[in-house]
């Protein structure tokens, strides 16, 4: 089954989470694979929130690749019809979840410092229907430390725009009584504490907004998030979920690309390319499994095997046939390798697993977005020397 993956080809520079094999993540293999039946996101938004997932670090680490889809998204909306007057819509009032902002060298300290960690939350509240309108910018560094809020006396411009003026900021920690003052002179700062944010796309639905700020920053915020995006903050902030042990999961056939790891590399750069730690990895119907890794000037590492379920949710993996390619030649190489993979969520999008040493791994499915069709893909990688 071939899914859309937008964002191919990324290494989730996140903490590495303390995840436990079964209690992780399983609980949400129903919820996604029902989020068409009950989301409230229409097909163009839809289309944004797969190029954010996989994105990790709020943009931070994005290729060019996932910035130019993302920001083709961004546009599309914009271009769309969205709350006309958003300043002036309830909608618009309450507590978003920063989820992408680009990054510019004018972006505040707060901004360089938090929004790139994938361990924080950061959020923004927007309430602009009281007599003292308030804008707040949040980092959230978990339910047991507490945050950080900047706040700022806002103004309504016009339909879209919101004028606002930093005057305060605290640290809440939740293990003491009293507030932490940040220590930040607004008031010496003059102008430099002003700004203004214009919001390009408000969602009809209240749960998406896109905005572009005086700095030339763009943010994407949601109210309410994608189930996979929620799985993927789960694994990023080592948070644990209930599992489902009903569940049966299938190796899906299709290109998976790697795009984030629990652990980093540690051996020889061609024992990690065989034992599955970097690359893609293509699934075959017939239970064939290539590990793919691209090497530099057209040439790639390959190494093919075959797999079979052993277990519910395991699959038993033996690789064997490895090469250097490069064109139509491949150099073999004397490698071959047992480990076991064990599936912990599996969609037609996206796949969460552990490999070789228990190694806890995201893959994206690639094709249908890029043009790909795997099985002709597969072919024409194919050299006249070496039947990879």
């Amino acid at each position: 089954m071939n899914g859309v993956c937008i964002n191919s080809g990324l290494q989730l520079k996140a903490i590495i989470p303390r995840l436990e094999s079964k209690k992780v993540l399983r609980k949400w293999q129903w919820r996604c694979r029902c989020r068409c039946q009950c989301q409230s996101f229409t097909e163009p938004e839809t289309q944004l929130i797969e190029a954010l997932i996989g994105i990790q670090g709020r943009g931070k680490s994005a290729s060019p690749h996932q910035l130019q889809v993302l920001e083709r998204s961004v546009k599309l909306l914009e271009g769309l019809q969205g709350v006309s007057e958003p300043t002036k819509s309830n909608l618009i009032e309450g507590r978003w979840q920063l989820m992408f902002t680009t990054r510019p060298g004018t972006a505040s300290p707060i901004q360089r410092t938090f929004v790139g960690v994938d361990l924080f939350s950061v959020f923004q509240e927007v309430y602009l229907g009281t007599n003292h309108p308030r804008v707040s910018n949040i980092v959230r560094f978990s339910d047991a430390i507490g945050e950080l809020k900047v706040e700022a006396a806002a103004e309504i411009k016009n339909g879209k725009r919101i004028m606002f003026k930093f005057d305060k900021a605290a640290f809440a920690f939740n293990f003491l009584p009293f507030k932490v003052p940040y220590p930040v002179p607004f008031k010496l700062l003059g102008d430099e504490a002003k700004g203004w944010l214009d919001t390009t796309y408000l969602s009809p639905s209240g749960n998406l907004r896109i905005s572009r700020g005086n700095k030339g920053t763009t943010f994407v915020l949601q109210k309410k998030t994608e189930p996979r995006q929620t799985l993927l903050t789960a694994i990023s902030t080592g948070k644990q979920v209930q599992e489902d042990d009903e569940l049966e999961l299938q190796l899906l056939e299709g290109e998976w690309q790697m795009i984030w790891s629990s652990q980093t590399e540690t051996d020889s750069w061609i024992e990690n390319a065989g034992n599955g730690l970097m690359g893609k990895q293509i699934v075959k119907k017939n239970g064939e499994l290539k590990f793919v890794v691209d090497i530099f000037l057209g040439l790639r590492f390959s190494m093919t095997g075959v797999f079979e379920k052993c277990e519910r949710n395991k699959y038993k993996v033996r690789m064997d046939d490895a090469a250097i390619i490069g064109g139509a030649y491949g150099y073999p190489i004397d490698m071959r390798n047992d480990l076991q993979i064990e599936l912990l969520y599996c969609d037609e999008k996206m796949r969460i697993s552990k490999g070789y040493n228990g190694i806890l791994f995201v893959h994206n499915m690639r094709g249908v977005d890029e043009g790909i069709n795997v099985n002709e893909a597969e072919e024409s990688q194919k050299p006249g020397t070496h039947g990879v």
